[in-house]
């Protein structure tokens, strides 16, 4: 292991201790030095605010940005408390909202496919499901650092999640969707021109991975778009399921559907997505680049 990999993986011990035996307020500090350090984070951000919002004022914008890097604190606090959650203590940091789409969706037999993106806390989401009601399957991109992916999976695992590599994880999710399971896929990241299509994303357009709607369609899974997201007034988070998403079987259309139901949900909790990522960054054959 070279020194930079060992410095890294001490750095994450470390902060997870620390978080674990602190408030969130220590989160915030993290978070803002994160600010610091990459300034390139809050000029992505701007850009994406400015296209997407663009009859807000330069300070709201900026209000946004400073509420997602402190919903990126509170995820990392509660990432550091995962090995003291259990199905007895779970309710005090997240509730239950539209558990019955998926009790309904679990009669077909035909699994699920959550559509999630990285809105409140998508570590907690799928932890919590795990404890509250059963396991799933969770598709993840290991981590460059293979021991610091150790770590984080090893958390991911403690609620008895499974995880399947989203290198060659689309053997696994048919294999948990005709086993009737749950699987939770990140949906809202850019893709290349040769696995995605151009929807219209806050007005402008986005290339989004069809892969998604072409699993749905092909095994008749119900499509469930659901999220964790904070609820300022509880002090806690609420996992909130959506009523399913119709597959018409046109991977592009639906691609499109989904899309629009995850900007809904961002506008309503717009200072919860990670605005953070280029989420523009490819463009159309001929159009300049956005960053």
């Amino acid at each position: 292991m070279d020194r930079i990999t060992f410095i890294q993986y001490l750095l994450a011990r470390l902060v997870l201790w620390s978080l674990a035996h602190s408030s969130v307020g220590l989160a915030n500090f993290y978070a803002r030095l994160l600010d610091s350090a990459l300034p390139r984070l809050r000029k992505t951000a701007r850009r994406n605010l400015e296209l997407a919002y663009p009859e807000k004022s330069r300070d709201e914008r900026e209000a946004i940005i400073n509420e997602v890097f402190h919903s990126i604190a509170r995820l990392l606090h509660t990432f550091a408390r995962f090995p003291e959650m259990n199905a007895g203590n779970i309710s005090k940091w997240i509730s239950y909202e539209g558990l019955d789409y998926y009790t309904a969706a679990k009669t077909r037999g035909k699994g699920v496919l959550f559509a999630t993106a990285h809105m409140g806390n998508w570590e907690l989401s799928a932890f919590a499901h795990g404890l509250m009601t059963e396991p799933m399957n969770v598709v993840i991109r290991p981590l460059d650092n293979p021991r610091v992916d150790r770590i984080v999976e090893d958390r991911r695992r403690l609620s008895g999640n499974r995880l399947i590599e989203k290198w060659d994880g689309a053997r696994a999710i048919l294999r948990a969707l005709h086993e009737n399971e749950a699987v939770g896929i990140l949906i809202d990241q850019n893709t290349s021109l040769q696995e995605g299509v151009f929807v219209d994303f806050f007005g402008t357009p986005a290339c989004a991975n069809t892969a998604f709607a072409k699993i749905a369609a092909r095994t008749g899974a119900v499509v469930i778009p659901g999220f964790a997201l904070w609820l300022e007034d509880e002090q806690r988070y609420v996992l909130r399921f959506y009523p399913p998403v119709e597959i018409s079987g046109d991977a592009a259309e639906d691609t499109k559907r989904i899309h629009a139901r995850l900007e809904q949900v961002i506008r309503e909790y717009p200072g919860q997505w990670l605005w953070i990522h280029r989420r523009w960054k490819t463009r159309p054959p001929g159009e300049p680049s956005i960053y």
